[in-house]
């Protein structure tokens, strides 16, 4: 037998939106991977009132308990008497050096104010051992109260999704001056039926083989995609992205210190775990791509630092079959091309790039033709790490509605205290925290979905390939049955 078949895959409890009713798995400990995460208590307890706002408009449980600003105010008061007790205990010792000294150099009988110094010292060592425990167990447990805070909301998020513009709208969509045009689902457009009709792809076999939820793209589906990958990635190239080629199995505390938490706000499970082994696949490369620079200090001439990677995602994906299990849109395995951003840890600087990542998104989908729209997304739509987080949705006639494809998120510090990514300040010389960001530059699927829906004409029974992709598609301008 061979040792893969050892590797039984799960559904695990580690991914998608935040939810804190569950306990954070964020290292308290420093393991062979990841230092112990340098998390902000102090800012919890000075802003305790401001998270729980926080958490009321991401409509998230709060994780602070009631006790937890008397706690840490009991934290800081053991630890001034630690630190006394240790500041009083080096200064005995020094008495007690020369004292010994002076026993030796001069021949002085101090024996007893040795003793009487010795004995003090030998009370202090249980009780500063005592404290310390102590000071353990209520840091551990702010600790992990504090792990499962999500991150600040920017200006501009509100509680409602904010039209920002259309990308390459129809006349029917500029007539309509409305920031949520309904679309009308065109059965003759349906993705799935087309390309089963064009032999572009096989779910049928694929669930006898699989499951449901997993697919063969055949042919032209499987050109479309390849397609897509290398235009996409020529296009992050050109834009200053370096590429990478990232791992799609993580440790799962990496999954955690990312900000990826067990269930989404259904309630469902996300992410496929590697039983036992303490592995999960990676539901997106923002995973092994934020890890790469993990206790990491960065030089003040490294940032910003761009990359893309490619790879194969995984969700579990776990839900009732509708609309959107239907088809190509939501698929347990598919392949993406993210962004990743490192920047210096300025508010400004990090949004500049968040709006660099936005713009690229843009440029790819108005490339391709398809007509798409540009959201700031809400409160509570926002995952734990995400500061601001901007979503493009793109016509998909055939579903009857705008699907996402892609987000990009501004997450500050949230990410590199957990994966301790630092900066050193050339102004005063201190490390900080760097600020992180994520972006799609293809979701794969979404997009053939996204082609096929858009560009075959029932008439000629043809599908039109965006100019763009020809050269990637053996220089075909349609596919034809």
């Amino acid at each position: 037998m061979l040792a893969f078949n050892r590797i039984s895959l799960k559904k695990a409890d580690i991914f998608c939106r935040y939810n804190s009713s569950t306990t954070s798995s964020v290292n308290v400990r420093t393991t062979n991977s990841l230092k112990k995460a340098q998390l902000d208590l102090k800012s919890a307890y000075n802003e305790y009132n401001d998270f729980k706002t926080i958490c009321s408009r991401r409509n998230v449980i709060f994780p602070l308990k009631d006790t937890f600003k008397e706690d840490y105010e009991h934290l800081q008061k053991i630890n001034e008497t630690v630190l006394n007790f240790k500041h009083e205990s080096k200064s005995l010792q020094g008495v007690l050096k020369d004292l010994k000294i002076n026993q030796k150099k001069n021949n002085v009988n101090n024996i007893v104010q040795q003793e009487g110094i010795l004995d003090k010292l030998a009370k202090y060592k249980p009780i500063i051992a005592e404290k310390e425990n102590e000071m353990k167990k209520i840091e551990d447990d702010l600790f992990i109260q504090v792990s499962n805070l999500p991150n600040y909301i920017h200006s501009s998020v509100k509680d409602k999704q904010i039209l920002l513009e259309y990308i390459n709208p129809t006349d029917e969509i500029k007539a309509s001056q409305t920031d949520d045009y309904i679309i009308t689902p065109n059965p003759k457009l349906d993705h799935k039926e087309i390309m089963e009709r064009f032999n572009m792809v096989n779910f049928s076999q694929a669930t006898k083989v699989s499951g449901r939820g997993w697919y063969y793209l055949i042919g032209d589906g499987a050109l479309l995609e390849q397609a897509l990958i290398q235009y996409s990635l020529k296009c992050a190239r050109k834009a200053g992205f370096s590429m990478v080629l990232p791992p799609s199995i993580v440790k799962t505390e990496i999954t955690n210190a990312c900000g990826f938490m067990p269930r989404d706000n259904n309630n469902e499970t996300q992410v496929y775990e590697l039983q036992n082994d303490d592995l999960c696949l990676t539901g997106t490369a923002e995973i092994p791509l934020a890890a790469l620079n993990s206790n990491k200090e960065f030089s003040p001439n490294e940032l910003p630092l761009n990359m893309v990677g490619l790879s194969r995602s995984y969700r579990a994906e776990a839900g009732a079959a509708g609309r959107d299990t239907r088809g190509l849109y939501r698929v347990h395995e598919f392949t993406k091309v993210e962004l990743f951003s490192w920047t210096k840890p300025d508010e400004l600087e990090s949004m500049k790039q968040f709006d660099s990542i936005v713009e690229f998104q843009k440029t790819l989908i108005k490339s391709l033709g398809l007509t798409a729209r540009v959201l700031v997304m809400p409160h509570d739509d926002l995952g734990a790490p995400a500061y601001k987080k901007i979503d493009i949705e793109v016509l998909m006639p055939g579903r009857g509605s705008w699907g996402e494809v892609s987000s990009t998120s501004n997450c500050l510090e949230f990410q590199s205290r957990r994966l301790i990514t630092k900066f050193r300040d050339p102004a005063d010389k201190k490390l900080k925290f760097v600020h992180t960001l994520n972006g799609t530059a293809c979701a794969v699927p979404r997009m053939v979905l996204a082609i096929i829906e858009n560009f075959y004409n029932p008439e000629t029974k043809m599908i039109t390939i965006p100019e763009v992709l020809r050269p990637y598609m053996d220089d075909k301008s349609e596919i034809k049955l």
